[in-house]
């Protein structure tokens, strides 16, 4: 299957709305894990419209989708922060594609695209109470930077970064 995998830069509309749709079904595991709602966490990705991905796109952020054949089955942002500085954003693997190593091949995509672009640090923002999640970026290399309780979130935001070799 890995063969058919395809990894490329959503740039329409049709893919942006696809891509809105697999973002949200890839984080509702999240929020009915953690019980997050419109109400408590309004801008958690759960809830991610095609309008919110088209200004994130107008600011800046570029957008990739991962496809099994035709099917997008992934996602992931990046955003550049400043000449040595990215942000990666909503890593997004559907729930029956993941385990699979998808997770991982975006990312590589993604820390490749940064290296092409002159990026030597990466960012990210994860749900500190995800420990898995913590557990698996760790072993890719990133390290916990800092947490941050924001008054408008039920959860804490854990910060890790790690470089992009050269």
């Amino acid at each position: 299957m890995m063969n058919r995998l395809t990894i490329r830069e959503i740039t329409d509309e049709r893919e942006l709305r696809s891509s809105a749709r697999v973002i949200r079904n890839a984080f509702r595991t999240v929020a009915l894990e953690l019980n997050l709602t419109r109400e408590n966490s309004p801008t958690h990705p759960s809830f991610m419209t095609t309008g919110r991905l088209r200004k994130d796109r107008n600011r800046g952020l570029n957008f990739f989708g991962l496809f099994l054949g035709d099917r997008q089955i992934g996602f992931i942002a990046v955003e550049k922060a400043d000449a040595a500085l990215y942000y990666i954003e909503r890593l997004a693997v559907l729930p029956a594609n993941r385990h699979q190593g998808y997770g991982k091949k975006l990312m590589d995509f993604a820390f490749e695209y940064i290296r092409a672009n002159g990026g030597i640090r990466v960012s990210i923002g994860i749900i500190n109470e995800q420990t898995v999640l913590k557990d698996w970026y760790k072993g890719l290399d990133f390290v916990e930077t800092s947490t941050r309780e924001f008054a408008h979130l039920p959860f804490t935001v854990c910060f890790m970064e790690r470089g992009i070799s050269v």
